[in-house]
């Protein structure tokens, strides 16, 4: 069925069951009920949608008939709640119970709009089928220029880069590399700062030198206007290729990227995009200093590339993410190139082209792998880069009234913007119980019961949808993870973008950091801040309730709120302790057959352990018991359609186990080139790697995975904040003159 026909097909199905659901909701909403009516009706609906997720979880006829029905009465129960809290429960005995009541009821609408949005964009995720250029008949293929734009990264860095775009599979007088240096620029070679422009003149020098070696062309312009989008937008302008592929200085393709995006550009003119995955080769902080289960454990990425983009492609909404993506050039001339009025020019771009009805195409196999930020600090710095340049599209280019857009396009790009404001709703979540624990405010007008008809069937019904569309992209409570550890600093960069649109300029993010030591992040003041006001609003709880015993109840509802947030916050201190990163690169798990040779014959067989651009682990079958310290590792390379013979530096070996530590060392251009190809060249290594870590696990196992991995490091910060203290309060005594 094609996409055209299976939209038609699951739309015309999906109406259907809006209006089976909506009969529901009406007898929901209209029927008047008790809390112990409500209590019995939603237990019934929870049931529903139980059996319905498990429904779908299951390829079947009615798959998408059962995932239905249990969107749409999740989100009734969500609109259940939200009116009984409208029209029952926004009362107060004073002016500032009331600002309170409200303020926590807005942040619940906005978690109730985001909700049925996501519910909506991820009904029916869209799987194209895969098109590969050797399956095609086409004479005359299109020109591919292949554009990298670099600001600060190390020049390591760039050759891996530029030799794995050299090694694509395509006709190679059609492909043609471009560097695009913003950091060598004439404004930064021309500078007042004398050792500034010295660096700069010397980058660009190296970075020309790099360009004459591998045989691909160098460009840098005259001054650094409108960061990437301008960078991008320069070299354009001098180049004239049919289809453009932007790579990120650290995005390295894997070489069959152009096979199997070329075709949808071949296929439908109409298509200005072909979005691929950004496959992070390394674990970002959370990952690294909390869960430290990189290869076990979905990743952030995994959840907006493996589910999210896929139902944006549905709706016709996938939009450019910046990099790993190929574009068609006579479409971007139609807007001025890449847009730049915001400083996510990717997601920019894509909306001005959607509005003029340009289709984007996602695919959904990881052909170009990355560097996710390193320290907690710079994965702030993006983002916070992120969030406001989202927020700037909002307000600058109103995509919920955009002319041109679909009506399913306009919730696609509301529910990626909308998702960005979520820190002013973590922040009210974080600190309300605090109102009432501490200062009295009634912000939660409900007996106990009320609490358990209706607060709690939504609470639930939302998880267990959140489960049902991400339960092997997310697991349970990272979310909430990830949005602590965001919001205190995202909510200021937002509230910067809401009083000045146009004011957030672009910030590059740091990419290979050296980590050579544990230390604790410089940012983690906020965090102990927020754990001190929790732990005394626990305490504020505690007296409330001995002294209160009317409001006992209600004491205990907002003490478990509050609990489950102090919890969350002790959790993430784990991930403020930098841990020290023992390789420069990460190594992912590999099985390709090997054999060891030496000059003079002896060979050993075995298998790959895991491996990186640097060096691998193997582990040897047979009677071995010593391994010369320099050999020769034989093996096949799928980018390149042949055996490899590498040359390696053998840096450990246990005879019990078998298992050889090795470290590349290329003896000539060409066998670098061969190194990258074998390392970081075949797609099929990250297709493996990312179904060995997507799977779902069970909400109880996440919460115990989350305390068991969360609670232990914050003793380690305990001694840190002592230490500190100790160190503020000791006196400096004068020496006495003897």
């Amino acid at each position: 069925m094609s996409h055209d026909n299976t939209h038609k097909h699951y739309t015309s199905q999906y109406l259907l069951l809006l209006l089976i659901a909506a009969s529901l909701l009406g007898g929901l909403l209209l029927a008047p009920m008790d809390a112990a009516g409500q209590l019995v009706s939603s237990v019934v609906v929870l049931v529903i949608i139980s059996l319905c997720s498990r429904e779908a979880g299951y390829p079947q006829r009615y798959q998408y008939f059962f995932r239905t029905l249990a969107l749409v009465l999740g989100a009734a129960l969500t609109f259940r709640y939200l009116l009984w809290r409208g029209l029952y429960t926004l009362t107060a005995a004073d002016v500032f119970s009331l600002i309170a009541v409200w303020i926590l009821f807005l942040a619940e609408i906005y978690a109730g709009i985001t909700s049925v949005l996501g519910c909506i964009v991820n009904a029916f995720p869209l799987t194209r089928p895969a098109l590969v250029l050797s399956d095609m008949d086409v004479e005359n293929l299109p020109s591919v220029d292949v554009m990298i734009p670099s600001y600060n990264e190390d020049e390591d860095i760039l050759d891996i880069t530029i030799r794995a775009a050299k090694q694509m599979d395509y006709p190679k007088e059609k492909l043609h590399i471009h560097l695009l240096d913003d950091g060598g620029t004439d404004q930064k070679i021309n500078q007042e700062n004398q050792d500034a422009a010295a660096a700069a003149l010397a980058r660009r020098q190296s970075l020309q030198a790099l360009c004459d070696a591998l045989g691909v062309t160098y460009h840098t312009r005259e001054k650094n206007e409108f960061a990437k989008a301008g960078n991008v937008n320069s070299a354009i302008q001098n180049t004239q290729g049919d289809l453009i592929v932007i790579l990120d200085a650290d995005h390295v393709p894997t070489s069959d990227f152009l096979s199997r995006t070329v075709p949808w550009m071949i296929k439908k003119e109409n298509v200005f995009l072909v979005q691929t995955p950004h496959f992070m080769a390394n674990p970002d902080p959370v990952e690294r200093n909390y869960f430290s289960a990189f290869t076990r454990m979905p990743s952030e990425n995994d959840m907006f590339y493996g589910t999210i983009q896929k139902g944006l492609d549905y709706w016709s909404s996938s939009f450019f993410c910046g990099s790993a993506a190929l574009m068609r050039r006579a479409h971007l001339d139609l807007v001025g190139g890449i847009s730049g009025d915001s400083i996510t020019e990717d997601a920019e771009t894509a909306l001005d082209l959607h509005k003029m009805g340009y289709e984007s195409v996602y695919v959904d196999r990881p052909m170009v792998s990355g560097l996710a930020p390193e320290t907690f600090d710079a994965f702030i710095q993006q983002r916070m880069r992120w969030a406001q340049g989202m927020t700037q599209i909002l307000l600058l280019k109103k995509p919920y009234n955009a002319e041109g857009l679909k009506w399913y396009q306009r919730v696609g790009y509301m529910s990626s913007i909308m998702f960005w404001l979520f820190p002013f709703a973590r922040i009210v979540f974080l600190l309300m119980p605090l109102a009432y624990l501490v200062f009295g405010l009634q912000v939660y007008h409900a007996s106990f019961m009320e609490i358990l008809a209706f607060t709690l069937p939504h609470v639930i019904a939302t998880y267990m949808l959140s489960t049902m569309l991400f339960g092997r992209t997310r697991w349970p409570l990272v979310s909430e993870l990830y949005e602590i550890l965001q919001c205190a600093f995202t909510l200021n960069a937002l509230i910067k973008v809401f009083l000045k649109p146009r004011a957030p300029s672009f910030v590059v993010t740091p990419k290979g950091e050296s980590l050579d030591k544990t230390f604790v992040s410089p940012l983690s003041n906020v965090f102990y801040w927020l754990i001190a006001i929790l732990t005394f609003a626990t305490l504020a709880g505690v007296y409330k309730y001995i002294n209160e015993p009317l409001t006992r109840e209600l004491t205990i509802v907002v003490m478990l709120w509050n609990t489950f947030n102090l919890l969350l916050l002790l959790s993430v201190m784990s991930v403020l302790l930098e841990r020290k990163q023992v390789r420069n690169q990460s190594r992912l798990p590999a099985t390709d057959n090997v054999v060891i040779k030496t000059d003079d014959g002896h060979a050993w067989v075995g298998e790959l352990v895991d491996l990186s651009v640097g060096g691998a682990r193997l582990r040897l079958k047979g009677n071995c018991t010593e391994i010369p310290s320099k050999v020769v590792l034989t093996s096949w390379a799928e980018a390149l359609n042949s055996n490899v013979n590498l040359n390696i530096q053998v840096l450990d070996f246990d005879a019990q186990s078998k298992i050889l530590r090795v470290r590349f060392s290329p003896q000539s251009e060409e066998e670098r080139d061969h190194v990258v190809a074998y390392s970081l060249g075949d797609s099929r290594r990250w297709m493996s790697f990312q179904r060995r870590r997507t799977r779902p696990i069970s909400y109880w196992f996440g919460v115990k995975h989350v305390l068991k991995v969360g609670i232990k490091p914050t003793f380690s910060h305990l001694v840190f904040v002592v230490k500190r203290v100790l160190a503020s309060l000791k006196v400096q005594r004068p020496v006495k003159d003897k």
